[in-house]
């Protein structure tokens, strides 16, 4: 009797325990995308500076990714019931030419380190991570973050993409209502005594309406520099005291994306930009595609100073996680612009003068 008793207890327990684990279902996704190619650009520039003379063309290969950044990482989440979720992230950009890190924050880590909470109300994220400036420049994108001729490689030639990954941030993302989805950022610096130093925070709402997406979003941040030294970990991209204002629109008709933004730069004691940026990507057939983009930049103080970008590109799926691209791309600088073309080893190009940049490239995702 007492055995029966004892067996009836063992399976009610595992009974319960089945249930609390069934109710606290988790996963976890390795995931990565990596992208090398060849580069060539007719001139170069290592830095925006009138005492650095144009060097000759150069074929290079691409550092951390050609159409888009090489990455890793690493994903999950666990059912905490009633609608609710704790989630993580941990993402590394990677340098398929040197094994090392590349479109990175610094360390092991250094494009996503956050934990979260998702839910009814919306989502929580604590840790690093893309400010909402940073989501609403790559929605602009028909490419997303892609590196060659587009709105991302403005943001990292005219504001060093502060506010790409930051560091001790805290978001807030609402759940969508009647197609709004509004998200807030705030980062503190963390230096003693200065409240203000390294502070960076940005909001951006997004509307979606049938085939049409309105992106708005806007980032302010400060230095982190106290003279010449970093008040992060020196592996930290160095902060530049900069305000950003994007706005953006998207429409989706069957084959064809279209992408159109304006976007305003400003770092103290550097430039005062506007970009005006339009872009399409077509589907010749399911695995094949093509895209284009155009680019105007304009200095508000001085309108001797600004730049034209164009750029053309293709890329064919030969599986559903692996493609081979080309692109080419012109930037033609007056003044003391120095647009460049691609954010690895072209970011930069001499003022007064016109460059021709391609790259082809393979790209594969797991």
């Amino acid at each position: 009797m007492n055995t029966r008793r004892m067996t009836k207890g063992i399976a009610v327990s595992a009974l319960l325990l089945a249930c609390g684990l069934a109710k606290a279902q988790s996963n976890v996704t390795l995931y990565g995308l990596l992208d090398e190619g060849l580069l060539y650009s007719s001139k170069t520039q290592s830095q925006p500076s009138p005492s650095v003379q144009a060097g000759p063309h150069q074929i290079s290969m691409l550092n951390g990714g050609g159409m888009v950044p090489s990455i890793f990482g690493v994903n999950g989440s666990e059912d905490l019931g009633g609608g609710y979720k704790a989630t993580f992230k941990l993402e590394s950009g990677i340098s398929l030419s040197n094994g090392g890190f590349s479109n990175t924050n610094g360390g092991l880590f250094g494009r996503f380190a956050w934990v979260g909470l998702e839910g009814p109300i919306g989502a929580l994220r604590l840790g690093l991570q893309m400010s909402p400036f940073e989501y609403a420049i790559a929605d602009s994108d028909v490419l997303g973050l892609a590196l060659f001729g587009g709105p991302e490689v403005s943001y990292s030639d005219y504001a060093f993409a502060t506010g790409t990954f930051v560091a001790n941030a805290i978001t807030y993302t609402s759940p969508k209502i009647g197609g709004l989805t509004a998200s807030a950022m705030f980062a503190p610096g963390g230096v003693a005594g200065n409240f203000q130093a390294g502070r960076e925070y940005s909001m951006s709402l997004k509307y979606e309406i049938g085939q049409f997406i309105v992106d708005a979003a806007f980032f302010d941040g400060n230095s982190n520099v106290d003279g010449l030294t970093s008040q992060f970990s020196p592996t930290a991209i160095e902060l530049e005291p900069f305000i950003g204002k994007t706005i953006g629109l998207s429409w989706f008709a069957g084959s064809l994306t279209t992408k159109a933004s304006f976007t305003s730069y400003k770092v103290a004691g550097y430039v005062d930009y506007d970009v005006y940026n339009v872009g399409m990507l077509y589907a010749i057939r399911p695995n094949w595609y093509v895209n284009g983009e155009a680019s105007l930049t304009s200095d508000r103080n001085q309108t001797q100073n600004h730049s034209i970008m164009g750029e053309l590109g293709t890329e064919f799926y030969l599986s559903r996680r692996t493609s081979l691209y080309g692109e080419v791309g012109v930037v033609n600088n007056h003044g003391q612009i120095y647009s460049g073309l691609q954010v690895d080893n072209a970011l930069f190009s001499p003022a007064n003068g016109t460059t021709v940049s391609g790259e082809v490239g393979f790209r594969h995702t797991f």
